[in-house]
Order: structure tokens, then C-alpha cells, then sequence
């Protein structure tokens, strides 16, 4: 039995794909993290920066930030938050994206893993000398105590993240852990829970908010893209694609032109 079992494990072995070979961290401008060692993006083409319609401040903000991040100087964690489609996530990559394009010596990583498995990341990043922008794309909580995991890998932790790295979290709301009425109503001092779950948001240095944009933003945006893609743009109908969605945002727009490009022949 046991002689069978052996057979069937190495059986096994040779039918699994080897563990990839971690990537080189300083060749590629964007890694993936799945939980064991980092992966290269496959095909990393932010936006340009002036592609984005109204963002100016928080594209300033954040590209500072990171361009001190790139040179080795003091930065900020930073916390991208709002309604969801206003380009929080595209911002991220397009400023990394920006750098770079500047020789900045900046790559960006997306977390894909359970933070449970940063510290293992700090560990194969700490020693290189090459920044890091730790991408965590719309993050959220349904306990205090997962907020309170990332609070020590932001601030005060044992494993805390090393000096060449900063994360940037994306989230749909300013208070990343679920506020609960009856939670306040039962604490002995209700300040206090509140206070704990403030507390996760108050550890970025940067928390930049991203909110519904009025018509004309949204027909902005539609026109940036069209005009980058040789498209014809008719503002009725880029409204009505929005009334019918529901919402205008920068996530609709590009639905738009995408269906615009679909009716006129065209690949993007």
C-alpha cells in the first residue's frame, strides 16, 4: 500500500507544473503578487495623466508623492477612496506610469493575496534598491481585527512595510471598516469603537477622495478618449449612455467609447 502510495504521489509530481521562477524585481515596471514570490504583469499600458479628466489635484498629490518615493526620499502611504468608476485605480497606475516614463526608479506591485502575505513580499523587496508603489485595489473589512493586520503593517508593526515601499489602497469608502450601529449602542464608551475603526484610515499620510463628476466632466472624458482613438462623438448620445447606466463616471465614459468603437468597426 504504502510502495503504491509513493507511486501515485510522484505520479503527481511529475503532472504539477514547477513553482514559477520568482521575477527579477528590478526588470519589469509592474509585478503581480499571488502569495509566493512576484510575478511580472503581462501587459502594463497605464493611461496618460492628462487622459484623466477632473483629477488635477489628486493627480498632483499622488504624483508628488511618488516621484519622492522614486527618489528615496520620505513619503506617504496613500489612501484612494470614493464613489466607485472615478478612476481611483487607473490613477495609481497612470502616476507610476508617469514616473517611469521620467526614469524614476519606481515599479508597482498589485497585491492579489491575502495580506496575510505582505510581510513575506517586504521580505523579498526590503533589500532592493529599486521603489516600490504596493497597489491594493478596493479593499474593505467586515471586522475590526482584519483592519487591524493592515494597521500594523502600515504603522508600529514588527513587520511593518520596509522604507522603499509605500502602499496605495483603493477603497469605495473614507472608513474602511464596517461602522455598525448596534456596535456604538452596546460599547461602554461609544467613542471608543468608533475611534478604533477610524483609526486604519488615520494611518495614511495621504487620503486623497474621488467623487461623482458633473456632466461636463463626464462628456470631457468620453471626448479625451474618442479623440485619442480617432472616434466621432455625439454628446446626446454619450448622455444617454449614462442616463441608461445610471451614473457618470470615468469607468462609464469608457464603456462608451468602447461600444462607439464596436459600432464603428474598430479594435482598442
Amino acid at each position: 500500500m504504502s510502495d503504491a502510495l509513493t507511486r501515485i504521489a510522484d505520479a503527481l509530481d511529475r503532472l504539477a507544473p514547477p513553482p514559477p521562477e520568482p521575477a527579477d524585481p528590478y526588470a519589469h515596471p509592474a509585478y503581480l503578487w499571488h502569495g509566493a514570490a512576484l510575478t511580472p504583469a503581462r501587459a502594463f499600458a497605464p493611461l496618460p495623466l492628462d487622459r484623466l479628466q477632473g483629477l488635477d489635484k489628486q493627480k498632483q498629490t499622488l504624483t508628488a508623492n511618488l516621484e519622492r518615493l522614486a527618489k528615496g526620499l520620505a513619503a506617504q502611504d496613500t489612501l484612494l477612496w470614493g464613489a466607485r468608476g472615478t478612476g481611483k485605480s487607473a490613477l495609481v497606475k497612470s502616476a507610476v506610469g508617469a514616473i517611469q516614463a521620467d526614469g524614476g526608479n519606481l515599479s508597482l506591485i498589485e497585491v492579489t493575496a491575502s495580506l496575510d502575505s505582505l510581510p513575506a513580499l517586504f521580505a523579498v523587496i526590503a533589500n532592493v534598491e529599486r521603489a516600490f508603489a504596493i497597489f491594493v485595489d478596493d479593499i474593505g473589512f467586515d471586522s475590526a481585527a482584519e483592519g487591524r493586520a493592515l494597521r500594523s503593517l502600515l504603522e508600529g508593526g514588527a513587520e511593518a512595510r520596509p522604507a522603499n515601499a509605500r502602499l496605495l489602497v483603493t477603497a469605495n469608502r473614507r472608513h474602511l471598516v464596517t461602522r455598525d450601529i448596534a456596535e456604538q449602542e452596546s460599547a461602554i464608551n461609544p467613542r471608543d469603537s468608533i475611534d478604533d475603526q477610524l483609526a486604519l484610515a488615520d494611518r495614511f499620510g495621504l487620503s486623497l477622495g474621488f467623487h461623482a463628476i458633473d456632466q461636463d466632466t463626464y462628456l470631457a472624458i468620453v471626448r479625451g478618449y474618442a479623440d485619442a482613438h480617432g472616434l466621432p462623438m455625439e454628446e446626446a448620445d454619450a448622455i444617454g449612455w449614462a442616463t441608461r447606466r445610471g451614473s457618470r463616471s470615468g469607468r462609464v465614459a469608457w464603456q462608451y467609447v468602447v461600444e462607439l468603437a464596436g459600432r464603428h468597426g474598430k479594435a482598442l
